[in-house]
């Protein structure tokens, strides 16, 4: 690749998110890896290190994006490519041992939620799950007294939907004194706004579907660690139940990439001006967005990221005879602009009220509605926002 993980770490990140993964700099070499599409490779001895072997083991197409992922997290091997967000999330709860113990926030994606908890009605694992901001009831559940520690602790910071934000120093140093491994699912940050393994974590999870791709055209998700130990067990698992990448979605994905610092810079600043506007608004009852000085993690964020994120959650208030919830779903069937539509991290702009979800826990409030910033004209975005409300009235 183009970049050594010397001189990635010695670049920012908006340099690594264009440079990594490139072709070395032969004579009429492409600026881009090519796409391979093969089923198998080339071989006529025994396998062994380096040998690609089959298409379930590797692909040449995974390798650019793989390398450039674990640079920007600034983990010391290549990322993981998986089939989607909650492959991914497979492989890690894969390192939890039988009949484990499974600390996750209670406000975690609800995908890594229902998963969690299918294996604990099988017996696979013991579920724990806790307010994530409540650093006190994480700690107990790490090392109750009395009880059994846990093998794994689920981080997600700022947390899907309610934008919790964890004490990562302190949890993750609490967890590995219980001899827990730490995941932090980093989807909503990405490596350009805060660095997990650096905060103490083992494994770094990303939906790679969101802000890493970028266009909502593909669906991958991603693993990363600098412990070989872990990566192995990871890639063993891969490789035996099949969660492997598309080429052509990997292809894609890192296309999608070399964008990210531009998408993330835009969709940010917005973020932070709409999350301000709404808090003052007379039919929002309430704003979650770190980056808010009211909001009860902003100090938190402010210490650990290097921004606060484009996601922000808004609570509608009733008006007009309508419930919270029914004002929440006029306001989203009542924009031109703003996509309804669940996921994140596309260049457009989304909004859903999340309770429509019947996998969502009942302690998100029904009114409460997901915005998911994108990169168009911050002016355009806020006088849909505010039109719609305004229709509330009627």
């Amino acid at each position: 690749m183009s970049l050594t993980d010397a001189q990635a770490a010695s670049l920012s990140a908006e340099t690594v998110v264009v440079a990594a993964g490139r072709p070395p700099r032969d004579r009429d070499a492409p600026v881009n890896p090519p796409l391979v599409l093969s089923s198998t490779y080339y071989g006529t001895g025994p396998l062994g290190d380096g040998d690609r072997g089959y298409g379930r083991y590797s692909n040449p197409t995974w390798d650019p994006f793989e390398e450039a992922l674990g640079q920007l997290e600034g983990a010391e091997l290549p990322g993981l490519l998986y089939a989607s967000g909650l492959a991914a999330v497979s492989s890690a709860l894969s390192l939890v041992p039988a009949r484990g113990v499974l600390v996750m926030p209670s406000h975690s994606y609800a995908g890594s939620l229902v998963m969690a908890t299918e294996m604990a009605e099988k017996g696979f694992l013991e579920l724990r799950t806790v307010d994530i901001a409540d650093t006190g009831a994480v700690l107990e559940q790490l090392a109750p007294a009395g009880g059994t520690p846990a093998n794994m602790l689920w981080l997600e910071s700022p947390t899907n939907p309610m934008l919790g934000i964890a004490d990562f120093r302190t949890l993750t140093a609490a967890a590995h004194e219980a001899g827990a491994i730490v995941v932090t699912d980093n989807t909503f940050s990405t490596p350009l706004v805060q660095q997990p393994l650096a905060l103490g974590s083992d494994v770094v999870l990303h939906s790679v579907t969101k802000y890493l791709s970028g266009h909502s055209d593909v669906v991958l998700g991603a693993l990363v660690t600098s412990d070989a130990g872990l990566r192995a067990a990871l890639l063993h698992h891969r490789t035996i139940h099949g969660g492997i990448a598309g080429p052509f979605e990997a292809w894609l994905a890192l296309r999608g990439l070399r964008t990210l610092a531009l998408r993330i810079e835009r969709s940010q600043a917005s973020a932070a001006v709409l999350a301000e506007r709404l808090s003052g608004h007379r039919h929002i009852s309430g704003v979650r967005f770190p980056g808010l000085v009211t909001d009860p993690g902003h100090a938190r964020a402010a210490s650990q990221m290097k921004g606060f994120g484009s996601v922000l959650c808004i609570e509608v208030a009733p008006a007009a005879g309508l419930s919270g919830a029914d004002a929440a779903d006029r306001l989203v069937q009542g924009l031109d602009l703003w996509l309804p539509a669940t996921s994140l991290g596309g260049v457009e702009s989304l909004i859903e009220r999340r309770r429509r979800h019947t996998a969502e826990p009942d302690s998100v409030p029904e009114n409460l509605v997901r915005l998911s910033v994108g990169i168009e004209n911050v002016e355009d975005l806020w006088a849909d926002l505010e039109q719609a409300l305004k229709a509330l009235d009627s």
